[in-house]
Protein backbone atom coordinates (compact mmCIF):
# COMPACT_ATOMS: atom_id res chain seq x y z
CA UNK A 1 0.00 0.00 0.00
CA UNK A 2 1.37 3.42 -0.99
CA UNK A 3 2.55 5.74 1.77
CA UNK A 4 1.89 9.48 1.68
CA UNK A 5 3.94 12.30 3.27
CA UNK A 6 5.20 11.55 6.81
CA UNK A 7 4.79 7.86 6.06
CA UNK A 8 1.02 7.80 6.61
CA UNK A 9 -0.60 4.95 4.74
CA UNK A 10 -3.09 5.75 2.04
CA UNK A 11 -6.47 4.21 2.80
CA UNK A 12 -10.17 4.65 2.43
CA UNK A 13 -10.02 7.88 4.48
CA UNK A 14 -7.72 9.67 2.05
CA UNK A 15 -10.54 11.40 0.16
CA UNK A 16 -12.05 12.72 3.38
CA UNK A 17 -8.66 13.95 4.60
CA UNK A 18 -8.17 15.82 1.35
CA UNK A 19 -11.61 17.43 1.64
CA UNK A 20 -10.98 18.29 5.30
CA UNK A 21 -7.68 19.92 4.39
CA UNK A 22 -9.38 21.89 1.62
CA UNK A 23 -12.00 23.19 4.06
CA UNK A 24 -9.29 24.42 6.39
CA UNK A 25 -6.96 25.90 3.80
CA UNK A 26 -9.55 27.43 1.47
CA UNK A 27 -11.18 29.13 4.47
CA UNK A 28 -7.97 30.35 6.09
CA UNK A 29 -5.94 31.49 3.09
CA UNK A 30 -8.21 31.38 0.04
CA UNK A 31 -8.60 29.08 -2.94
CA UNK A 32 -6.06 30.67 -5.25
CA UNK A 33 -3.29 30.73 -2.65
CA UNK A 34 -3.74 27.06 -1.84
CA UNK A 35 -1.78 24.69 -4.03
CA UNK A 36 -2.10 20.95 -4.43
CA UNK A 37 1.32 20.39 -2.83
CA UNK A 38 0.18 22.11 0.35
CA UNK A 39 -3.18 20.32 0.31
CA UNK A 40 -1.44 16.97 0.02
CA UNK A 41 0.95 17.82 2.84
CA UNK A 42 -1.86 18.82 5.21
CA UNK A 43 -3.97 15.81 4.22
CA UNK A 44 -0.91 13.55 4.49
CA UNK A 45 -1.40 11.92 1.12
CA UNK A 46 0.77 11.75 -1.95
CA UNK A 47 -0.12 13.75 -5.06
CA UNK A 48 -0.67 10.46 -6.85
CA UNK A 49 -3.32 9.56 -4.27
CA UNK A 50 -4.92 13.01 -4.54
CA UNK A 51 -5.26 12.70 -8.30
CA UNK A 52 -6.79 9.26 -7.93
CA UNK A 53 -9.65 10.90 -6.00
CA UNK A 54 -9.86 14.23 -7.89
CA UNK A 55 -8.89 14.94 -11.48
CA UNK A 56 -7.52 18.30 -10.40
CA UNK A 57 -7.95 21.28 -8.12
CA UNK A 58 -11.06 22.49 -9.98
CA UNK A 59 -12.91 19.29 -9.18
CA UNK A 60 -11.76 19.50 -5.55
CA UNK A 61 -13.03 23.09 -5.23
CA UNK A 62 -16.39 22.08 -6.69
CA UNK A 63 -16.72 19.15 -4.27
CA UNK A 64 -15.72 21.39 -1.36
CA UNK A 65 -18.57 23.78 -2.18
CA UNK A 66 -21.05 21.00 -2.92
CA UNK A 67 -20.48 19.52 0.53
CA UNK A 68 -20.41 22.77 2.45
CA UNK A 69 -24.16 23.14 3.03
CA UNK A 70 -26.04 20.68 0.80
CA UNK A 71 -29.41 21.19 2.48
CA UNK A 72 -29.19 25.04 2.52
CA UNK A 73 -29.03 26.02 6.19
CA UNK A 74 -31.15 23.18 7.61
CA UNK A 75 -30.19 24.29 11.11
CA UNK A 76 -32.30 27.40 10.49
CA UNK A 77 -35.00 26.66 7.94
CA UNK A 78 -35.85 23.10 9.04
CA UNK A 79 -36.34 23.91 12.72
CA UNK A 80 -39.71 22.89 14.07
CA UNK A 81 -39.35 24.65 17.42
CA UNK A 82 -39.59 28.12 15.84
CA UNK A 83 -42.42 29.94 14.11
CA UNK A 84 -41.82 30.92 10.47
CA UNK A 85 -41.12 34.52 11.51
CA UNK A 86 -38.60 33.34 14.10
CA UNK A 87 -36.88 31.17 11.49
CA UNK A 88 -36.45 34.22 9.26
CA UNK A 89 -34.69 35.98 12.11
CA UNK A 90 -32.71 32.93 13.22
CA UNK A 91 -30.76 33.04 9.95
CA UNK A 92 -29.00 36.10 11.37
CA UNK A 93 -28.02 34.24 14.55
CA UNK A 94 -25.68 31.84 12.76
CA UNK A 95 -22.22 32.46 14.28
CA UNK A 96 -19.98 34.58 12.09
CA UNK A 97 -17.22 32.21 10.96
CA UNK A 98 -15.76 34.28 8.15
CA UNK A 99 -16.71 35.16 4.62
CA UNK A 100 -19.32 32.89 3.07
CA UNK A 101 -17.34 30.30 1.06
CA UNK A 102 -19.67 30.71 -1.93
CA UNK A 103 -19.02 34.46 -2.07
CA UNK A 104 -15.29 33.84 -1.61
CA UNK A 105 -15.26 31.32 -4.47
CA UNK A 106 -17.16 33.66 -6.78
CA UNK A 107 -14.73 36.49 -6.00
CA UNK A 108 -11.61 34.38 -6.49
CA UNK A 109 -12.60 32.36 -9.54
CA UNK A 110 -13.43 34.37 -12.65
CA UNK A 111 -13.60 31.54 -15.18
CA UNK A 112 -17.30 31.22 -16.18
CA UNK A 113 -16.66 27.60 -17.16
CA UNK A 114 -15.41 26.67 -13.70
CA UNK A 115 -18.03 24.73 -11.70
CA UNK A 116 -17.50 26.79 -8.53
CA UNK A 117 -19.24 30.00 -9.70
CA UNK A 118 -22.25 27.94 -10.81
CA UNK A 119 -22.41 26.26 -7.41
CA UNK A 120 -22.25 29.71 -5.82
CA UNK A 121 -25.09 31.04 -8.00
CA UNK A 122 -27.25 28.00 -7.33
CA UNK A 123 -26.67 28.21 -3.59
CA UNK A 124 -27.46 31.92 -3.39
CA UNK A 125 -30.66 31.41 -5.36
CA UNK A 126 -31.57 28.55 -3.01
CA UNK A 127 -31.03 30.76 0.05
CA UNK A 128 -33.40 33.41 -1.34
CA UNK A 129 -35.93 30.71 -2.21
CA UNK A 130 -35.86 29.28 1.31
CA UNK A 131 -36.30 32.77 2.75
CA UNK A 132 -39.24 33.33 0.40
CA UNK A 133 -40.83 29.99 1.29
CA UNK A 134 -40.55 30.79 5.00
CA UNK A 135 -41.81 34.33 4.45
CA UNK A 136 -44.86 32.88 2.72
CA UNK A 137 -45.48 30.65 5.74
CA UNK A 138 -45.16 33.71 7.98
CA UNK A 139 -47.85 35.52 6.00
CA UNK A 140 -45.75 38.01 4.03
CA UNK A 141 -47.70 39.86 1.36
CA UNK A 142 -44.76 39.66 -1.10
CA UNK A 143 -42.69 36.65 0.03
CA UNK A 144 -40.33 36.58 -2.97
CA UNK A 145 -39.46 40.23 -2.44
CA UNK A 146 -38.83 39.73 1.27
CA UNK A 147 -36.80 36.60 0.55
CA UNK A 148 -34.51 38.50 -1.81
CA UNK A 149 -34.14 41.37 0.66
CA UNK A 150 -33.17 39.06 3.51
CA UNK A 151 -30.77 37.08 1.33
CA UNK A 152 -29.08 40.32 0.27
CA UNK A 153 -28.89 41.46 3.89
CA UNK A 154 -27.35 38.15 4.96
CA UNK A 155 -24.66 38.32 2.29
CA UNK A 156 -23.94 41.95 3.10
CA UNK A 157 -23.38 41.13 6.76
CA UNK A 158 -21.04 38.27 5.83
CA UNK A 159 -18.91 40.51 3.61
CA UNK A 160 -18.90 43.44 6.05
CA UNK A 161 -17.98 41.18 8.96
CA UNK A 162 -14.97 39.96 6.98
CA UNK A 163 -13.83 43.43 5.90
CA UNK A 164 -14.24 45.10 9.30
CA UNK A 165 -13.21 42.03 11.33
CA UNK A 166 -16.17 42.61 13.63
CA UNK A 167 -19.55 40.92 13.98
CA UNK A 168 -22.12 42.90 12.00
CA UNK A 169 -24.87 40.28 12.24
CA UNK A 170 -26.64 41.90 15.24
CA UNK A 171 -27.08 45.09 13.19
CA UNK A 172 -28.31 43.03 10.25
CA UNK A 173 -30.78 41.23 12.52
CA UNK A 174 -32.21 44.58 13.65
CA UNK A 175 -32.70 45.60 10.02
CA UNK A 176 -34.29 42.21 9.30
CA UNK A 177 -36.88 42.82 12.03
CA UNK A 178 -37.93 46.05 10.30
CA UNK A 179 -38.12 44.40 6.87
CA UNK A 180 -40.12 41.47 8.21
CA UNK A 181 -42.55 43.59 10.20
CA UNK A 182 -43.14 45.83 7.20
CA UNK A 183 -43.80 42.81 4.99
CA UNK A 184 -46.03 40.80 7.31
CA UNK A 185 -49.48 42.16 8.22
CA UNK A 186 -49.97 42.73 11.93
CA UNK A 187 -52.68 40.08 12.14
CA UNK A 188 -50.29 37.43 10.80
CA UNK A 189 -47.54 38.09 13.31
CA UNK A 190 -49.23 36.38 16.22
CA UNK A 191 -47.77 37.00 19.61
CA UNK A 192 -44.14 36.99 18.48
CA UNK A 193 -42.52 40.40 18.21
CA UNK A 194 -38.96 41.48 17.57
CA UNK A 195 -36.96 39.07 19.75
CA UNK A 196 -35.06 36.05 18.45
CA UNK A 197 -35.07 32.88 20.50
CA UNK A 198 -31.77 31.94 22.07
CA UNK A 199 -31.89 28.24 21.15
CA UNK A 200 -28.61 27.17 19.48
CA UNK A 201 -28.36 27.31 15.72
CA UNK A 202 -26.19 24.79 13.86
CA UNK A 203 -23.63 26.40 11.61
CA UNK A 204 -24.23 25.68 7.95
CA UNK A 205 -22.04 22.82 6.81
CA UNK A 206 -21.05 21.77 10.34
CA UNK A 207 -20.75 18.02 10.74
CA UNK A 208 -22.42 16.68 13.85
CA UNK A 209 -20.55 13.64 15.87
CA UNK A 210 -20.48 19.99 8.97
CA UNK A 211 -22.61 32.23 4.96
CA UNK A 212 -24.37 36.18 5.90
CA UNK A 213 -25.67 39.13 5.55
Amino acid sequence: MEKGPQGRRRGRGARERILSASQQLFRDQGINRTGMDQLCAVAQVSKRTAYQHFTGKDELVAEYLRRFDPDVMPGVFDRTDLTPRERLLAAFEVPATGLCPFIAAAVEIHDPQHPAPQYARDYKKAIAARFAETAREAGAAKPEQLGEQLALLLDGASARTRVLNTDTFPAAAAIAVVLIDNAIPTAARGSVRGSIRSAPVRVAGERQPGQAS
